[in-house]
C-alpha cells in the first residue's frame, strides 16, 4: 500500500544496536518512512541538510557534538524540522536545554513502541509532548521554594499536579469545575513558561 505524505524521519542515537531497533520497529509503520541513522550530532546535521527529514529522533548524550547543540545548529537552519529528544536521561538541566534548544518533545527510552508513534505523528502535526517523568521533575521545579523562575500561578500549580496524576484535560475540567477551553488556555500558559510552545496529554498506555 503506497501511503501520500509519510512522515521523513532521521534517528540519532550514538549505540548502533538501539538505532536498529528504532528503525526496525518504525519501518513497520506505513505512513513512516526512515531518511537515514546517525551515530553523532554532527552526522545529525549533515542528514538533515541532505534529506530534510520532518521529524528528528535525537539523542542527548553522543560523542563530539551532543544532541542538545545538534539540536540548536539544526534548528537555527532549518526552524520546521520537529526534533523529539528521545533518551535514557532525565534531570531538570537537560529537559531545560533541550526545550530552550527548540526541541518539541521530551521522552525517555523506556516508552512503548506505540507510545513513540504516536509522539511522532504528533510532532509531525506541530504538537509536543513531555514524558511524565519530565513533568514531574517540571512540578518538583516549580515547587521549589527557591525556585521563582516559572512563577506559575496557584491555579497553574494545580492543573500541572493533576497533569503528572495521568489526568486528561478533560478529567482535570470536570476536576476543578471548569471548561476543556480553559483548562487548555491553562495548560498553553504552563508550557509556555517552560519554553515549550503546545503540550498534547499523552498518558502512558
Amino acid at each position: 500500500m503506497i501511503v501520500k505524505n509519510r512522515i521523513k524521519v532521521l534517528i540519532a542515537d550514538d549505540h548502533p544496536l538501539v538505532r536498529h531497533g528504532i528503525k526496525t520497529f518504525l519501518e513497520t509503520y506505513d505512513d513512516i518512512y526512515i531518511v537515514g541513522e546517525a551515530g553523532n550530532g554532527r552526522e545529525a546535521i549533515e542528514i538533515c541538510k541532505k534529506h530534510l527529514p520532518d521529524v528528528v529522533l535525537m539523542d542527548v548524550r553522543m560523542p563530539g557534538l551532543n544532541g542538545i547543540e545538534a539540536t540548536n545548529h539544526i534548528l537555527k537552519k532549518r526552524p520546521n524540522i520537529k526534533v523529539i529528544i528521545l533518551t535514557s536521561f532525565i534531570d531538570k538541566e537537560l529537559i531545560e536545554n533541550s526545550l530552550k534548544a527548540g526541541a518539541s518533545s521530551y521522552l525517555l527510552k523506556n516508552e512503548s513502541g506505540e507510545r513513540i508513534v504516536r509522539v511522532i505523528r504528533d510532532a509531525y502535526q506541530g504538537k509536543s509532548n513531555l514524558s511524565s517523568e519530565a513533568t514531574q521533575i517540571m512540578i518538583s521545579e516549580v515547587r521549589n521554594p527557591l525556585s521563582k523562575r516559572y512563577q506559575l500561578t496557584k491555579r497553574e500549580k494545580e492543573i500541572l499536579s493533576l497533569m503528572v496524576e495521568g489526568l486528561s484535560n478533560k478529567e482535570i475540567a470536570k476536576r476543578l469545575t471548569l471548561s476543556t477551553s480553559t483548562i487548555q488556555f491553562h495548560i498553553t500558559n504552563i508550557l509556555s513558561k517552560f519554553g515549550v510552545s503546545f503540550y498534547l496529554f499523552s498518558p502512558k498506555e
